[in-house]
């Protein structure tokens, strides 16, 4: 299959560092053309960024749904079905094994997955043997109902059960139903290393660690991924160095909450023998795992996502200022700007804690970039507390947003303490005076940009047009300029003069 278009690809690229905080229904807005839950890429079949050179006589389908862990999960399954014998296909009807890699966050992936689960039992009627999975994050709440009542699928595999998958496609061609959800404390999948799917060659994620301990009440997270546990610095440097060495030019550090990661070698390797990359006689923090990532190359930019403001520090701060290619954006989600809808969801700090949190950031980089996430209606919420979130908002001055009205999903403690009080109408019309501020800001943050050159990083054609290239700069912000006879190609760094501007795009020239 030849790999697809590098416009539709560099869509999932423009992550915002956000994996599964929120736990909304519809709708999600921002001001970009990317969004958190892909839209463009909900349900993707995935194929390898190139030709597989191994003959494969048994082929899978994977279609993914949800935040950009699972993704990067879709790319672990790959790697251990291929070392179980099958070769991936975007044909599901040449499949013996198709697998929907599933999502709990939103109620429309749900409704999503059940319908492609009743397309699937279609296609098995006429292929006898194919067998139906459910990976990911839905896997636990509704195994019994999919497996045993309606009969949708053959095999559920929870996030921290990956490993298991051969044992269970065993099984399940004996004609048992399989199911393995247990949550692990220790599981990293540190030593398998991913297949790049649909990846532009350009840019990459990488896990770093798995889990969630921050208990938001309205996020189902912590239940559907377990505890925090951080992934063995040496191996993430080795597949990001791995990365860089064929030809990958930025990657992504991955986690629910990146800035808690926390990794000891003494107890995960007592004699520190088994070390790649030098003896390390210290834990590793979130900061100094950047700063290792990026001592691999100057040319390897590193990004991060996502930020918990209870957890980023100083000193992760310092170490991005302190590199050039660590990027100068940070995705810090506030939710609400009323500290009284901020206690009810458990957030753990107050609007003036995070206006500390942003000054120092601005402190100690005037020029970063910062993101976050909004949420319109939560329980109880008032048109004082509304006002306090636009006001929070206002003296930010995020550069965009992602923005929700609130909708309650089951299992999480909102759900079980709260009850869902704001009119949907009046959810949707706080939503819309959040969206305006947001488009207010997000136009005035790129006209402060026009005059200023930048050092972009090309990761594919622009959208609209073959003859523009599409990259971003450090601050994450997307810029469009023409192409010229100049041999540029993809994963180049060029300098770029921003020329003009809409409030989701900066249009430049190359200098």
């Amino acid at each position: 299959m030849p790999p697809r278009s590098p416009v539709k690809l560099a869509l999932l690229f423009l992550l915002f560092g956000y994996l599964c905080q929120l736990d909304m229904n519809e709708p999600m807005l921002n001001m970009k053309r990317d969004t958190i839950h892909d839209e463009n890429r909900q349900g993707e079949s995935y194929a390898p960024v190139c030709d597989d050179p191994v003959e494969y006589s048994r082929k899978f389908y994977i279609e993914s749904y949800g935040c950009q862990m699972n993704f990067a999960d879709s790319e672990i399954v790959a790697s251990i079905l291929n070392d179980s014998g099958f070769g991936v296909t975007r044909n599901v009807e040449e499949a013996d094994l198709v697998f929907l890699n599933t999502c709990s966050i939103r109620e429309k992936a749900e409704q999503t997955v059940r319908k492609r689960l009743t397309e699937f039992r279609k296609i098995k009627k006429a292929r006898p043997g194919m067998l139906v999975g459910m990976l990911g994050c839905m896997a636990e709440r509704l195994k019994s109902k999919l497996l045993e009542e309606e009969k949708l699928v053959d095999i559920v595999v929870g996030p921290d059960a990956y490993r298991s998958l051969p044992a269970l496609i065993g099984e399940a061609e004996g004609g048992q139903k399989a199911v393995n959800v247990l949550l692990s404390r220790e599981e990293t999948y540190a030593d398998i290393s991913p297949v790049r799917l649909d990846s532009n060659g350009v840019t990459a994620f990488v896990s770093i660690m798995r889990g969630c301990n921050n208990m938001c009440s309205f996020c189902v997270v912590p239940f559907t991924r377990g505890r925090e546990r951080s992934r063995d610095a040496r191996s993430i440097v080795d597949e990001c160095r791995d990365l860089f060495e064929a030809g990958f030019r930025e990657v992504t550090l991955l986690g629910q909450n990146v800035d808690s990661y926390y990794w000891n070698p003494l107890l995960s390797d007592p004699n520190n023998q088994d070390n790649n990359i030098g003896q390390l006689h210290h834990p590793v923090t979130f900061a100094g795992l950047l700063q290792m990532v990026a001592a691999i190359s100057p040319l390897l930019r590193v990004r991060f996502s996502t930020s918990h403001p209870k957890d980023i520090t100083d000193e992760v701060l310092l170490a991005m200022a302190g590199h050039e290619n660590i990027c100068k954006y940070i995705h810090l989600p506030v939710q609400s700007g009323s500290n009284r809808i901020l206690q009810l969801m458990n957030r753990t700090y107050t609007r003036e804690w995070y206006k500390a949190k942003i000054n120092r950031i601005r402190e100690i980089m005037p020029e970063c970039g910062i993101s976050s996430d909004i949420i319109a209606g939560f329980c109880t919420e008032t048109e004082s507390d509304h006002a306090d979130t636009l006001n929070l908002m206002e003296y930010c001055r995020y550069d965009m947003s992602y923005m929700f009205y609130y909708s309650e999903r089951p299992g999480t403690l909102a759900q079980k303490r709260f009850r869902d009080d704001v009119p949907l109408e009046l959810k949707k019309s706080r939503l819309e005076e959040i969206v305006k501020l947001q488009q207010d800001m997000s136009l005035q943050s790129n006209q402060n940009d026009l005059g200023k050159t930048f050092k972009v990083l090309i990761e594919g054609d622009s959208r609209k047009s073959a003859d523009h290239w599409m990259g971003r700069n450090s601050h994450n912000k997307v810029i469009v300029f023409p192409k010229k006879e100049n041999g540029l190609d993809k994963g180049d760094y060029v300098k770029v003069n921003v020329k003009e501007c809409t409030g989701a795009t900066l249009i430049g020239e190359m200098m």
